[in-house]
């Protein structure tokens, strides 16, 4: 799956050189050239990274990063300037930047840059317990090299036990955080999404993964 990168830069040639190197390096690359459309266009798109320029205009990049950190959003932000004072570094970063790259610069660190932001975060979307692999990402799941089909619900709730291995979970706490119900009458829910998610794990892996604990929850081991 090629990795969605946003540009916010209103420099048309810098732009452009950007957009060719970071397509040429196999990202896929949307263009915005202010700050009002490169807000809208992180809300649209939901890209991987953001590299964004300080001095934008109609919004800053200072303030695209305080917006979306405002918001919830951890989309990483590269943040590019013109500004090399140790304090204008101190406000990118405190606006919610993750990195910093002053004017001029030289392409080939840029790159390497979003490299490293971006192997961060796949790093932070992929959830491991013995063979079993979850890519938040992608939403797939494997088994060793054999891709397990689930449902929306079971993805969810896998991801909660690979979250929490050798965690026992309440059924209460699992419906809380997979459903978003704070209270239930009646749990058989729980119980029926459990054995749809064994079966399928199960086909290719004999040995169960999710067990119960007999009278409180289920516990990943």
């Amino acid at each position: 799956m090629s990795l969605k990168i946003l540009l916010v830069e209103d420099e048309p040639r810098l732009a452009q050189f950007l957009n060719l190197e970071l397509t040429s390096a196999g990202y896929g690359v949307t263009v915005c050239n202010d700050g009002m459309s490169g807000l809208m266009s992180v809300r649209q798109l939901d890209p991987h990274l953001v590299i964004i320029d300080w001095m934008l205009p109609y919004l800053s990049g200072l303030e695209i990063c305080r917006r979306l950190r405002q918001t919830g959003s951890k989309v990483p932000i590269i943040l590019l300037t013109a500004k090399d004072r140790i304090a204008d570094r101190v406000a990118g970063l405190d606006s919610g930047a993750d990195d910093y790259l002053t004017k001029p610069f030289r392409v080939e660190e840029l790159l390497a840059r979003v490299r490293t932001r971006l192997r961060n975060l796949q790093n932070q979307q992929m959830l491991r317990h013995a063979s079993l692999t979850l890519n938040r990402t992608t939403r797939e799941v494997f088994y060793e090299t054999h891709l397990i089909k689930l449902t929306v619900k079971e993805f969810e709730l896998l991801e909660y036990f690979l979250k929490n291995p050798k965690s026992v979970l309440s059924r209460q706490q699992i419906v809380k955080e997979v459903w978003n119900y704070e209270h239930l009458q009646n749990y058989n829910i729980v119980h029926v999404y459990i054995s749809h998610l064994r079966q399928k794990l199960e086909q290719h892996n004999p040995q169960r993964l999710i067990h119960t604990v007999r009278g409180y929850g289920y516990i990943l081991r």
